[in-house]
């Protein structure tokens, strides 16, 4: 199979397109042939080899975590699926980015989903999702989503509201209408959110869902007067040294069905910055690398 992949740690030129050995499916695996995959954080820090002491990669090795395609392959344990279904889910730390790759949580694509879309919402998806479960239910509170145009932001920003939550969302000036587009109620991140947001909030806000590592959690708590009703995604130390909730993405095929439910009835759509075809790769990682985006970055296969 053709796949992008990185030799030695390094900077986004390290990656090279090239021919790795076809995978194949173990117990409670599938594997798909790959329409798109997403280019998240974490596989750009996994290339540079920041993560290295964390997640010591076995070199020569692909990107990407999640991706969506046509199954084509089914290990054993499995069911629920069929050769030919068209799913989107998440595999291993790496091993998205190339034509067939292994999958161990999915869920079926919704038909209001194009595949670039999709291959947008497994990591993004699961982890807004997690995050929000920690604070709890959503129906009639405000919830502050500090980061709310990125990947993750966006999707925890629609979810919410679906699950009947007032949002509020963190982000620069030029991503204000964006949100507005979601669902949320906008507002700049940075020194006096506080005073900004007790004339969008008069009541208070209730909880807090950190998904940028802005160095904001102090003032997160500070805010929701009470370090239990905030959680984060991206600042562990952090969120550890507060005593919020620390939420890690975790391969769940049930929050990955209940994102696509939520697609199908048109109240999850996963939003794309840009994408990208594969020989191209490095260029999508350098974007990713440069932060700020607005929703999703995609590689299509």
């Amino acid at each position: 199979m053709r796949a992008a992949r990185f030799h030695e740690y390094g900077g986004a030129e390290s990656l090279v397109i090239e021919q790795a050995p076809d995978p194949h499916p173990g117990l409670g695996e599938i594997r798909v042939r790959v329409a798109a995959a997403s280019v998240n954080p974490i596989d750009w820090k996994l290339r540079a080899g920041t993560l290295h002491q964390l997640i010591p990669l076995e070199l020569p090795a692909i990107p990407g975590r999640d991706a969506a395609g046509v199954v084509d392959e089914i290990g054993d344990g499995v069911q629920g699926v069929s050769i030919g279904d068209r799913v989107f889910g998440l595999g291993g730390v790496t091993g998205a980015t190339a034509e067939l790759v292994i999958l161990s949580a999915w869920a079926h694509a919704p038909d209001t989903w194009n595949d670039e879309q999709a291959a947008g919402a497994g990591l993004a998806s699961v982890t807004a999702m997690r995050g929000l479960n920690a604070l709890g239910s959503l129906a009639g509170r405000t919830l502050l989503v500090e980061g709310a145009a990125g990947g993750v932001g966006g999707a925890a920003v629609e979810i919410a509201v679906a699950q009947g939550a007032t949002v509020i969302g963190t982000a620069s000036e030029r991503n204000h209408e964006f949100l507005t587009s979601l669902g949320a109620v906008p507002t700049t991140y940075g020194p006096g959110l506080a005073g900004r947001l007790s004339a969008l909030a008069p009541h208070g806000v209730d909880i807090a869902l950190d998904t940028a590592a802005s160095g904001s959690l102090d003032d997160l708590v500070a805010i929701t007067g009470d370090p239990i009703r905030v959680a984060t995604v991206a600042d562990h130390a952090g969120g550890q040294r507060l005593g919020t909730h620390v939420v890690n993405a975790e391969n769940d095929s049930t929050l990955l069905s209940a994102a696509a439910e939520l697609g199908r009835q048109g109240r999850y759509t996963p939003r794309i910055e840009q994408t990208y075809p594969l020989e191209r790769i490095a260029d999508a990682h350098a974007h990713a690398e440069r932060g700020r985006t607005r929703g999703k970055i995609v590689i299509c296969i």
